[in-house]
């Protein structure tokens, strides 16, 4: 008869005991109603322990860096950065590097000619690639205008119509289009409304692809920075900067509008279509500046409305930043679709900082941190102005 002796069990590893920077982090996701480990899509799993000590002294450039390196992961990444942001339970997570970019961008000119072109090197002359799988027919890189709109290409067509419509444009007006994108707008405002348009920009790649766009229309690109139309001889019936003032940078907004203030005619109209901020800064998030949009910002209603004083009659400012979750959802739907055929000329690493990208400003905006403003403005000698919608 063979006895059975009863073994103590073997003990495994020791538990792994929760850091300081851990309890924070988790506290702070859960009064947003996040989870660590949990089951739902807006929950976060952690892979690497260490993402608590880089968040708390990095914020959400450490989220982001960490993030691209495969440290954590969420399933509905836009509703997990809305929530976070309804609650505002990070808001007092100062770092180092927030405080940084905070006096740098007060001490010096970020958005000035030499370093406007930054930007286009690192994030619009990426590759048309992406761009031409993400953006849809049209190749506007601005929020859509979705009332009544089932695609992405109808949202973006009816933001175009929403333009010219605002604009009230006749066949033989020039419109000036400060910053021009892929030229989508210019093609609409000739091909549509039987207008000349002269179109700035400083991205090469952007610059190219208008041109074979544009080819046989009344379209003048110059691929130079908004400020160099100051050379132009004649004023323009209609301005536009539809995505630039995000470049320009608090320090030039006063020159920007008196510059489109000098180039328009008498009795002229000039619309804005830009991201707007609830409150005044002087920087963007420092991981949005560092990996997409270097020297950017959005402006505020105080910092726009103070560089107007005196100048301009606003005869329209309407906001439809909700628009711009559902345009930011349909871009990172057409981007992940396209992924197979992309993955080949980019790393892991970029798809992981393009999803980051996408849809944590879906979240943004999804939470009302960030809104779309089209501003229609004059020299206050129309007898009255209609607003379109």
């Amino acid at each position: 008869m063979i006895s059975i002796v009863e073994r103590e069990p073997i003990p495994g590893p020791p538990a792994r005991s929760a850091s300081a920077a851990e309890h924070k982090i988790t506290a702070m996701l859960e009064a947003s109603g996040v989870r660590v480990g949990g089951e739902r899509p807006w929950d976060i799993r952690v892979h690497n322990p260490d993402f608590y000590e880089r968040v708390l002294a990095h914020g959400n450039l450490g989220a982001g860096e960490s993030y691209m390196e495969g440290w954590w992961d969420v399933d509905a990444l836009d509703e997990f950065f809305a929530r976070i942001l309804r609650s505002d339970s990070t808001s007092h997570l100062g770092t180092l590097d927030t405080l940084a970019l905070s006096l740098y961008s007060r001490l010096v000119n970020r958005q000035s000619p030499e370093r406007a072109q930054t930007v286009a090197h690192t994030h619009y002359d990426l590759g048309n690639d992406v761009y031409e799988a993400m953006l849809g027919r049209r190749m506007q890189y601005t929020c859509a205008y979705w009332q009544q709109a089932t695609s992405l290409d109808e949202a973006q067509e009816n933001k175009l119509r929403l333009i010219g419509r605002k604009l009230y444009l006749r066949p033989g007006m020039t419109v000036l289009d400060m910053g021009g994108g892929f030229g989508g707008l210019a093609q609409y405002l000739a091909a549509e409304h039987g207008c000349r348009v002269v179109t700035y920009n400083i991205s090469k790649e952007q610059v190219d692809y208008g041109r074979k766009l544009c080819r046989g229309l009344p379209v003048r690109f110059e691929q130079q920075d908004y400020r160099k139309a100051v050379e132009e001889k004649s004023q323009f019936d209609r301005v536009v900067a539809v995505g630039l003032c995000e470049h320009i940078g608090y320090k030039n907004y006063r020159s920007f509008l008196e510059l489109a203030h000098q180039l328009l005619r008498d009795q002229g109209l000039f619309l804005l279509h830009t991201i707007g901020g609830n409150y005044s800064e002087t920087n963007t998030d420092a991981w949005v500046d560092r990996y997409i949009f270097p020297n950017g910002m959005v402006p505020s209603i105080t910092q726009l409305g103070a560089a107007m004083e005196k100048l301009w009659v606003m005869e329209d400012w309407h906001n439809f930043g909700p628009d711009y979750d559902r345009t930011l959802r349909a871009w990172w739907n057409n981007f992940a679709q396209a992924w197979p055929r992309l993955r080949g000329h980019y790393s892991e690493i970029f798809y992981r900082m393009w999803r980051y990208y996408l849809l944590s400003c879906a979240g943004t905006f999804r939470a009302r941190k960030l809104q779309l403003w089209q501003i229609v403005l004059s020299k206050g000698d129309l007898p009255s102005y209609a607003p379109v919608r």
